[in-house]
């Protein structure tokens, strides 16, 4: 029986280790009749019926799979689509980025500012922006053996220490910030006791203040082991911490640290940032367009962007 996905290939794709990051699949030509308005369901039985061989292999080989030009246009076709590939739901506890639910288990993307790009970190889309607006992503095992080649001391004490993420969050959500999330909405609660016990279970601790709390995460790896495939990857929100988690609470130098406390150095840091630029990929948005990240392989960002832009996004365990 002849698929209903069709390999492609985009100008922006890169070759890594022999195979095409991100993996990208279109309308076969028998599906292409089906790929309209009316195609929703086609498209949503072919996602059933092919996830484990044929979409699947794409994502543990390529790390990302990007599906292009399907009828799955709207939030509650997204929502769907995410029903169809079969994952449990993974709520968003924990997180610092500002997001709306907008239908079942789909969530807007980091509602941060327009102008603000934010850092690469590890954890689909609806309107294209007018320019910009990328999201793109990195190969993490690859990121892990620039650094090692680059600055091996450093990695060595990363992987020996790991890194203790500090930040501060307000009471109520605060738009203009990044990591604007306060702490009700991080744990889901207005009850200091149950946020406690949230935290508990994340490896959080919690320091109250008189209008806030900061969070205490780690020491956590900042390198872990990827048993699926056998090797090593950058796992850690390093960069984005220290370059990103700025607002009115939080100062991003004083963000992350070692696992012993001691402060990172800076000149790193920022030529992590430049390999984790130098690597990565920003395939533009299409409206439609779906892309399945897996969180153990791939980093991502999101990049400026001229409104309107709405991405949205669900968090799958």
């Amino acid at each position: 029986m002849a698929s209903f996905f069709q390999d492609a290939r985009l100008p922006q794709q890169r070759v890594v280790e022999g195979i095409a990051f991100p993996a990208v699949v279109v309308p076969s030509a028998p599906a292409s009749a089906a790929a309209t308005g009316a195609g929703v369901d086609e498209f949503l039985a072919a996602v059933r019926s092919e996830r484990a061989t044929r979409l699947e292999p794409l994502v543990r080989d390529a790390g990302a799979l990007l599906l292009r030009g399907f009828p799955a246009r709207t939030a509650a076709d997204f929502d769907r689509a995410v029903d169809a590939f079969g994952y449990e739901e993974l709520p968003y506890v924990g997180g610092a980025a500002p997001r709306t639910n907008v239908v079942g288990r789909v969530f807007t993307a980091n509602e941060s500012p327009p102008d603000q790009k934010i850092p690469f970190h590890h954890e689909m889309a609806q309107v294209e922006p007018k320019s910009g607006g990328e999201t793109p992503i990195v190969l993490s095992h690859y990121v892990y053996k620039r650094m090692k080649e680059k600055f091996p001391e450093f990695v060595e004490k990363l992987e020996n220490d790991g890194l203790i993420y500090t930040r501060v969050l307000g009471e109520g959500d605060d738009p203009s910030s990044p990591i604007g999330r306060g702490w009700q909405s991080t744990f889901l609660t207005k009850d200091k006791d149950v946020a406690e016990e949230r935290a508990a279970k994340l490896g959080m601790k919690l320091e109250w203040t008189d209008d806030g709390v900061k969070t205490i995460m780690g020491p956590i790896p900042a390198v872990k082991w990827d048993e699926s495939r056998g090797r090593k990857i950058w796992f850690n929100s390093m960069v984005a911490a220290y370059t990103g988690w700025k607002d009115a609470r939080n100062d991003p130098v004083k963000a992350v640290t070692f696992g012993d406390g001691s402060p990172l150095p800076g000149e790193v840091i920022h030529e992590c940032g430049k390999i984790l630029e130098e690597e990565c990929v920003a395939v533009p948005w299409q409206h439609g367009d779906i892309l399945l990240i897996d969180n153990w392989a791939v980093l991502h960002s999101r990049r400026s962007f001229e409104p309107p832009r709405r991405i949205l996004a669900s968090l799958c365990k």
